[in-house]
């Protein structure tokens, strides 16, 4: 296979709300390349990006799709995002390896949370990014709105490539406003455009926008704007240089329209792709972290210079492992033996290779530019690095999201119980954002996600990937157990069975605590307990907190002093005063009065404005306590704290209130006391478990 040649590369990652069109438009793509012989249709499952039975099922994208195809001697490398916020997770991990994005808006939606929150990333990142309006052809769009609404929401100053001819079902065309001529549309699904007379009605508006246009970037260099202030025209090189280098340092945003299932403007997408986007060497240097000292450095491209980062991890049934990783600078073969300096350990590659959607095709050599794939390396793991034997530089990876949804899982089989552990290590080595855990106070296995789309998702692909079959049910909420009054008690236990007895007496008193956790206080005195045998009462005590007395939940934050007590020369031992111990705390307890702590989380809840006081009114009737609210991407930040109990179905319901437009997270905060009506129906189901 010939190799590429990194000027020929363009690294795109398609991007946009979920359902705005990204995958037919990337469909659309791989069509005109010759990269598949039919135009895939996403809503008749022929995606080859979605092939997932998951993402068929659903009809959105689950996880980044990839593919590659030829266009004008440029290798495009194609990598479908998700845009639901359930997955993405797995879109900021893609943008980190791209050199460019095309940024999808649905005509008849305008800008929705997760374009907006991707917007920001790829600003962050500094990443060369193009607006395509999608679905022109669709009832009750208008292109003019839509660039209003992307200019206020995305709060940028976008210049507009094309205008379109014709609206909704008579959408037709597009006004090519770089060479002013109008083009029209080949009506079967080809691509293809001829060139035509600008329609009279959009004349006026074109000329208008084109003058503003260039006005932009002649503005890109003091050459340019001295021209055009000499009101000289600007050749037809001078305005592909300028919008290449205005692309490229992000001070211009171009904006083109269609409608990616009709394969209307994918051609001309592409056209900007190979002629305006960078190519890996456009970067020269890549910034890196040195794992040794932490400081910062620089990775300067070049061939000599081995440097690869992964960025994404697939289990794959049959294959395998597969490690995904972009070559940043240098070369790499099969069988080779590299370097990986997040893990310090070598790794020998097998075959390498190019992903296309779901199938795999070896290749000869990766290049500066390259997204390729490795099967089966033992160590490596997504967020390592490739480089030089020796060299401690990694690329920097980022933080994923934290889980807010959670479910205790149960296998439903002893053969899927002896199978879990190992089928879901290998479904989070796909998926960082999904945790595995187990709630040693509960004592459940815990699924964590960050949403229930995500977790339901998960729960199939254990299924069909590793015949694992598991049920999903509200965790048990790790409540606590305390004391707000204080006692001296006695804990005797006396037991006479013919031989030697059993005897020991213990004089304590209970205590809170607050904040301070289990503290035991020795006051004896005069040798009235032997000192060998005081450890014993605390171990007894400390038993029974684990426990619980109540309802069967831990206790925390009580000091326990003993000052008295009596023993026996031959019946006492370690486990009398172990009893004893315990049977005065059990008596004393119930007598302080006791109450049960339940846990406080933080949530931030993003949501649009017109729907801040519909999710304030809910926080409270959760019993939880607004803090406070703010600007944020995407809408208002919504600050709360609210118990635990109240929020294990809140993912769910939270969609369900915003039609999906609303977005939180969740973090443990403090425990503090439940109400007492709330906490008698914890305590009276805790006795109705315990009797079944």
């Amino acid at each position: 296979m010939k190799k590429n040649e990194p000027s020929q590369i363009r690294n795109i990652a398609i991007v946009g709300h979920g359902k705005s069109g990204k995958t037919s438009l990337a469909e659309a793509f791989l069509f005109n390349g010759k990269a598949t012989d039919r135009l895939n249709k996403v809503d008749n499952a022929e995606s080859v990006l979605d092939f997932e039975p998951e993402e068929k099922d659903r009809k959105i994208t689950i996880m980044s799709g990839f593919h590659h195809l030829v266009w004008k001697k440029h290798t495009v490398n194609i990598i479908d995002t998700p845009g639901d916020a359930n997955f993405v997770s797995d879109t900021y991990n893609s943008l980190q390896v791209i050199d460019a994005a095309v940024l999808v808006v649905d005509a008849s939606s305008g800008v929705q949370v997760i374009t907006e929150k991707v917007w920001h990333r790829l600003k962050e990142n500094k990443v060369p990014t193009i607006i395509f309006i999608n679905k022109l052809d669709r009832e009750n769009t208008d292109f003019d709105k839509t660039l209003t609404n992307i200019t206020e929401t995305l709060k940028i100053n976008p210049t507009p490539l094309q205008l379109p001819i014709g609206k909704e079902a008579n959408f037709k065309g597009f006004v090519d406003l770089i060479r002013m001529k109008g083009c029209e549309y080949v009506s079967d699904e080809s691509g293809k455009a001829a060139d035509t007379e600008i329609p009279s009605e959009l004349a006026e508006s074109a000329e208008e926008i084109r003058q503003k246009f260039i006005e932009d970037i002649a503005e890109s260099s003091e050459e340019l704007l001295e021209k055009y202030l000499d009101g000289q025209e600007l050749s037809g090189d001078e305005i592909d240089d300028a919008i290449k280098n205005s692309v490229r340092d992000g001070s211009l945003i171009c904006v083109m329209c269609g409608s990616g299932v009709n394969n209307f403007g994918a051609q001309q997408v592409l056209d900007f792709v190979v002629n305006y986007f960078p190519s890996p060497l456009d970067m020269q240097e890549i910034e890196a972290v040195d794992q040794k000292n932490n400081e910062p450095v620089k990775i300067t491209i070049s061939d000599d210079t081995p440097f690869a980062y992964v960025f994404k991890t697939i289990a794959d049934p049959y294959a395998g492992k597969l490690s995904l990783f972009r070559v940043l600078s240098g070369t790499f073969s099969p069988d080779m033996t590299v370097y990986n300096a997040k893990k310090e350990t070598k790794e020998k590659f097998g075959q390498i290779l190019q992903i296309e959607g779901k199938a795999q095709k070896a290749i000869d050599i990766a290049v500066t530019g390259d997204i390729v794939a490795v099967a089966k390396l033992k160590e490596t793991t997504t967020g390592d690095t490739f480089c030089a034997e020796g060299a401690h530089a990694c690329f920097k990876g980022i933080d994923h999201q934290k889980p807010v949804t959670s479910y205790a899982v149960v296998p439903k089989s002893r053969g899927d119980e002896d199978k879990l552990g190992s089928a879901f290590a290998r479904l989070m080595e796909e998926d960082p954002t999904l945790i595995l855990s187990r709630n040693e106070e509960t004592r459940e296995f815990v699924l964590s996600g960050v949403g229930q789309v995500h977790l339901d998702v998960a729960v199939a692909k254990l299924k069909r990937k590793f015949g694992v079959d598991i049920e999903m049910k509200l965790p048990k909420v790790a409540y606590k157990e305390t004391i707000k009054g204080r006692i001296k008690v006695q804990g005797k236990h006396k037991k006479q069975t013919g031989g030697r007895g059993q005897f020991a007496d213990t004089w304590i008193e209970i205590e809170p605590n607050k904040g301070g956790g289990f503290e035991f206080v020795d006051k004896i005195v005069g040798g009235a307990i032997p000192k060998n045998y005081i450890p014993a009462v605390e171990k007894g005590i400390a038993n029974q907190m684990k426990d619980g007395i109540l309802a069967g939940y831990p206790i925390v934050d009580v000091r326990v002093t003993l000052y008295d007590g009596s023993f026996h020369d031959v019946d006492s031992s370690d486990m009398a005063f172990q009893i004893a111990g315990s049977k005065g705390f059990k008596t004393g307890f119930v007598q302080c009065n006791p109450v049960l702590l339940e846990p406080i989380v933080n949530v931030e809840v993003t949501v649009p404005e017109d729907m801040t006081g519909d999710i304030m009114g809910d926080m409270n009737s959760r019993r939880g306590r607004v803090l406070g609210m703010e600007q944020a991407v995407g809408g208002q930040l919504i600050k709360a704290q609210v118990p635990l109990a109240e929020m294990l179905k809140y993912s769910a319901e939270l969609t369900s209130m915003t039609s999906g437009r609303g977005m939180f997270t969740m973090e443990f905060d403090h425990y503090e006391e439940m109400p007492q009506n709330l906490s008698e129906k914890i305590i009276a189901l805790s006795k109705t478990d315990e009797e079944e």
